[in-house]
């Protein structure tokens, strides 16, 4: 059995950075490839990105640049750094594997960019 658990959300202000951090109970992540998703109120759940086992990673066009996703399989983590925040990169970011698992969802963290 899979659950993921995020951590890391918060309140910042536009242009901040912030570290979302992403692991689970269960199988190892290593063995996922990962994503990163997000979901704004009323708006459908978007992928942000992701990174496959062996580290190759991929981005939505509007993060390129901003958002690096990276893993430590050593510690069973997956990370979200977002630098360079706006308002509408604020949502309910979830990781979760490529494709979706709906019964390995977790709670999400929320990150809200407002001043």
């Amino acid at each position: 059995q899979v659950q993921f658990v995020e951590s890391g959300g918060g309140l910042v202000q536009p242009g901040g950075s912030l570290r979302l951090s992403c692991t689970t109970s269960g199988s190892p992540l290593s063995i996922y490839r990962m994503g990163w998703y997000r979901q704004a109120p009323r708006e459908p759940r978007e992928l942000v990105g992701s990174i496959t086992s062996g580290g190759n990673t991929f981005y939505e066009e509007s993060v390129k640049g901003r958002f690096t996703i990276s893993r430590d399989n050593a510690k069973n983590m997956v990370y979200l750094q977002m630098n360079s925040l706006k308002p509408e990169d604020s949502a309910v970011y979830y990781c979760n594997t490529i494709p979706w698992r709906f019964d390995a969802r977790g709670q999400g963290t929320q990150v809200t960019v407002s001043s």
